[in-house]
């Protein structure tokens, strides 16, 4: 290959998607800080130190990111892989929220080991994918509005079969309170998520477990499936052009559907993994849980790659978990409002592409002209 047809490491989609990324978080981190400054100035440089370097302080502080880390991670990718088959599944919440109920029925009602009740979350979050999927094959109804009713269907449904299952709440396994379920401690310690080889490295730590390498190898083989396979190239053929894949042989209703459903499983996993780590028991929720919400601007942040989502789920448990290390100074809600402005800014990912492409492809132009 000729020198004149290679192309320039800038104009390289994976060097532009990395650098749009970087540039993102930047913005992000810079505009935090400027919050910070005008919500408590004498306060403001220690708050980002503490945002910056808590994740690292401990290994315990380690581990709390990497349990944070692994549901988002599913979230995000089960949002990304919507993307790239042009589907946007705002119903995140909802396949998460249904994959916890599986994965806590499994473990608390019927006694099973983790690796079933994560199975068993994987079923229930496609289950609920798989309606905003056939609305929208066969009916051509928005996604969005589907997934955002089936959301807050699933949190009732959820409520209301947790409330008249008493066996699945912790007031059945000797504990005072029936607004929540059981303690799998208490309930069945088998089916919390094992620490594998984390357990001589991270100690005694909670928070830690094997999630975040079932992540990781999920991460990777939705990059497999979307880049190495016939299945994967009909469905992102599908997302770029419905009608050309239809006249091409593709069958996209099919396909739609199964992007769905494969959607929804990633977060009912997450969902599963989530509750299934044994530190936290699912309560009677009032509102929406926000897990599936931030799963969007990790799959922004990482331009709806698989691999990158890894990279985005680990940078925004990270700030949540140095944002927590903010108190007292900064009120909680403060605190909250700092992290939801470094998170969305830096999920402007897409955008920076194009300001990097524009600035690169125009510094060509020059480059020619004075040749």
């Amino acid at each position: 290959m000729s020198k004149q047809n290679k192309q320039p490491l800038l104009q390289h989609p994976a060097v532009v998607g990395v650098l749009a990324s970087l540039l993102s978080i930047v913005i992000g981190l810079v505009l935090g800080f400027v919050l910070l400054v005008l919500l408590n100035p004498g306060a403001s440089v220690g708050g980002m130190k503490a945002m910056m370097t808590t994740g690292f302080s401990s290994m315990d502080k380690l581990g709390k990111v990497l349990y944070q880390a692994a549901p988002l991670m599913m979230c995000g990718l089960s949002v990304g892989f919507a993307f790239k088959t042009g589907l946007f599944n705002i119903g995140a919440s909802g396949q998460y929220t249904m994959g916890a109920f599986f994965s806590l029925l499994c473990a608390i009602q019927f006694q099973m080991p983790w690796f079933v009740c994560l199975l068993a979350g994987a079923v229930g979050g496609a289950i609920w994918g798989v309606f905003p999927g056939l609305f929208k094959a066969y009916f051509n109804v928005n996604e969005v509005i589907t997934a955002i009713m089936f959301n807050w269907i699933g949190m009732y449904l959820v409520n209301l079969l947790l409330a008249n299952t008493p066996t699945m709440l912790a007031s059945a396994w000797g504990a005072s309170n029936s607004d929540r379920t059981a303690a799998l401690s208490a309930a069945n310690p088998g089916a919390i998520l094992p620490k594998g080889p984390f357990a001589a490295l991270f100690g005694n730590s909670s928070w830690i477990n094997i999630s975040i390498i079932i992540t990781i190898v999920f991460a990777v083989l939705v990059w497999v499936v979307l880049q190495k396979t016939t299945f994967g190239y009909e469905l992102k053929a599908c997302g770029l052009s419905r009608d050309a894949a239809q006249y091409a042989g593709i069958n996209s209703k099919r396909n739609i559907v199964l992007s769905m459903v494969i959607s929804g499983a990633l977060s009912g996993i997450g969902g599963g993994i989530y509750y299934l780590a044994g530190t936290g028991q699912y309560v009677l929720e009032k509102s929406i849980l926000g897990m599936g919400f931030n799963g969007i601007p990790v799959a922004l942040l990482a331009s709806s790659n698989p691999i990158g989502t890894i990279f985005s789920a680990l940078f925004i448990s990270y700030i949540q978990v140095g944002g927590a290390a903010m108190q007292p100074a900064y009120s909680s809600e403060t605190i909250d409002i700092v992290i939801a402005v470094i998170i969305y800014l830096a999920a402007f990912a897409l955008l920076m592409r194009g300001v990097i492409a524009k600035a690169v492809s125009g510094r060509k132009e020059k480059g020619g002209a004075a040749k």
